[in-house]
C-alpha cells in the first residue's frame, strides 16, 4: 500500500529541521468536528515560541474533513497531510503519522481535542529529569480515571462503565498497569516514539494497549497524569463490534510477544536520550522553574 505525504504551511521548513515538537492528529470524517478543535490549537500555538509540525493523518475519509483543516492551516502552522487510501483503522493512522513525525517529542491527539490541549503543559516538564527524578520519563500520557481528573461531560453510562472493564482487561491481559490505556492525549520522546510505533503491529482499538505493553517490555518508563476532558459526540466506536475486537486484540498482543514480534531489535534508550540533548537542555531551564512533585 503506497503513502503520499503533503507538505503544507509556512515556508522555512525543510526535510533536515528538526522541530521541538510534533502533533499528530488521525482523522476519519472529522468534517463536523476538526474547525473548533483547530481554532484552540491554533490560539494555543500561537502563544508558543518552539519549533512544531502538525500531521494530519487521513484514515480514508469520504467528507470535507481534511480539506477544512487544509484551509484553515495553510499559512499559519508548518503542516503535513499523510494519506493512504481506504480506511485502516486509528492505530494504523497514527503509527503512519508518528513514523513520519521529524519532532524531538511527538503529542498524538484525537481530531476532536476532548482533552483541552493546553493539557500539554502538565505534560512537558515531566520529559526530563528534575530534582525528584534520577531521569526523565519517557511517555507521558493522560488518564480521565485518576485522582485529580476533570470529567466535564461525561460519557454515556454504557460506554464510560465498558471503558472501565476494557482498562481491567488492558491490565491483566497486557500488563498495561495504567489506570487510562485509551486516553486520546499521550506525549512521547521522539525516537522512542518512533521505534515503538515500528513495533506495533494492531491496526484497531487495542494499539493504545499494544503500544504500552511494548513499552513496558522494553523498559521505557511512563508517567500518567490527571487531565480535563470532555466527551464529544461523532465517537466512531461501535461498542459490540470493538468489545469483541478488543478482547481480541488484547489476545493478539499476548501471541504477538509470544512470536518474538515486539523484539525485532534491541532497546535504544540509551540513543534515544542522547538524540534527545537538545530537548533534555531546553526542557531542563523549565524544570527547575516548576515544582513539581511526584503524585502518590
Amino acid at each position: 500500500m503506497s503513502k503520499l505525504t503533503l507538505t503544507l504551511g509556512l515556508k522555512g521548513i525543510t526535510d533536515t529541521d528538526t522541530p521541538y515538537l510534533s502533533i499528530v492528529i488521525p482523522m476519519y470524517n472529522e468534517e463536523q468536528r476538526i474547525g473548533a478543535a483547530l481554532l484552540k490549537l491554533l490560539a494555543y500555538l500561537a502563544r508558543q515560541d518552539y519549533s512544531r509540525e502538525i500531521i494530519l493523518v487521513d484514515d480514508g475519509g469520504k467528507d470535507r474533513g481534511i480539506a477544512i483543516a487544509r484551509e484553515m492551516l495553510h499559512g499559519k502552522e508548518n503542516f503535513r497531510v499523510v494519506e493512504y487510501g481506504a480506511n485502516q483503522g486509528k492505530g494504523y493512522a497514527l503509527k503512519q503519522g508518528i513514523l513520519d513525525s521529524r519532532g524531538q517529542l511527538v503529542l498524538f491527539t484525537d481530531a476532536d481535542l476532548a482533552t483541552p490541549i493546553g493539557e500539554l503543559d502538565k505534560m512537558l516538564p515531566w520529559l526530563v529529569p528534575n530534582s525528584e527524578q534520577i531521569t526523565g520519563y519517557h511517555i507521558v500520557q493522560g488518564s480521565r480515571k485518576m485522582p485529580g481528573a476533570v470529567l466535564e461531560k461525561r460519557q454515556p453510562w454504557l460506554r464510560e462503565n465498558m471503558g472501565k472493564v476494557f482498562t481491567k482487561l488492558c491490565n491483566l491481559l497486557a500488563q498495561t498497569n495504567v489506570t487510562d490505556a485509551t486516553c486520546g492525549f499521550k506525549c512521547y520522546q521522539g525516537p522512542i516514539a518512533r521505534e515503538l510505533y515500528a513495533l506495533q503491529q494492531l491496526s484497531d482499538w487495542t494499539f493504545d494497549a499494544e503500544v504500552i505493553f511494548i513499552a513496558r517490555k522494553r523498559g521505557y518508563i511512563i508517567k500518567e497524569i490527571p487531565v480535563r476532558w470532555h466527551d464529544e459526540r461523532g465517537t466512531k466506536v461501535h461498542l459490540l463490534r470493538d468489545s469483541v475486537r478488543s478482547f481480541q486484540g488484547l489476545l493478539k498482543i499476548r501471541l504477538n510477544y509470544w512470536r518474538g514480534l515486539y523484539l525485532a531489535y534491541p532497546s535504544n534508550a540509551a540513543f534515544s536520550r542522547l538524540a534527545n540533548a537538545p530537548l533534555l537542555e531546553t526542557l531542563s531551564s523549565f524544570s527547575e522553574k516548576t515544582n513539581l512533585k511526584e503524585d502518590k
